[in-house]
């Protein structure tokens, strides 16, 4: 791989050890928590990082498994190396990145979240805003509810936050490369969730 890579994606976030041999509980930021094992291509960077290769540090991840109970919706993380709770403690608080090139591949139907991120969007030809993060909704114990759908996030010129549901049926067109989202909304939407 190329040591100049600077553009990451952002698979989980360690949060705090979880068990006496290194495990860390940590933020699922991907819908992959399937493929951490085996990977060539991990790193451990502090949050925001966006600097080369050769200023991450490689991790290999030996095990993971998704949790029950108050954690569901996380992930369990076990790295080669890091065998005990001061290992884990140590890198506590650090992301578990991939490069960009490196991501899998989505069907023609997904996009992912960080391809929508500072994406202007329109209704029509009027623009509302940029996309600054997505909303998954929760259930009142953290869980997401998978029938739901996302809501971007989007600051308006003004700097009022508006919420929209991201879903097909209100979408014209997404073009990820040009930063640009159409959507064809219904009529009242935007003044109910300015």
């Amino acid at each position: 791989m190329d040591s100049e890579i600077s553009s990451w994606i952002v698979l989980a976030h360690l949060i705090r050890p979880q068990g006496r041999k290194g495990e860390l509980l940590a933020e699922l930021l991907t819908d992959f928590p399937d493929r951490f094992v085996g990977r060539e291509d991990l790193f451990l960077a502090p949050p925001g990082f966006g600097g080369p290769q050769d200023e991450a540090r490689r991790i290999d991840v030996t095990s993971s498994w998704l949790p029950v109970g108050k954690n569901a919706g996380r992930v369990v993380l076990q790295f080669a190396g890091v065998n005990s709770i001061s290992d884990a403690e140590a890198i506590a608080g650090l992301d578990v990145i991939v490069p960009t090139v490196g991501r899998l591949q989505l069907d023609a139907e997904s996009i992912y979240v960080s391809d929508l991120m500072d994406c202007v969007v329109f209704d029509g030809l009027t623009q509302i805003g940029k996309v600054i993060d997505v909303q998954f909704p929760t259930a009142a114990d953290g869980t997401r509810l998978e029938d739901a759908a996302p809501l971007l996030e989007i600051e308006s010129g003004e700097g009022n936050e508006i919420l929209i549901p991201f879903v097909k049926v209100f979408l014209e067109s997404v073009d990820t490369l040009a930063k640009r989202i159409v959507m064809n909304l219904p009529a009242g939407l935007l003044d109910v969730n300015r």
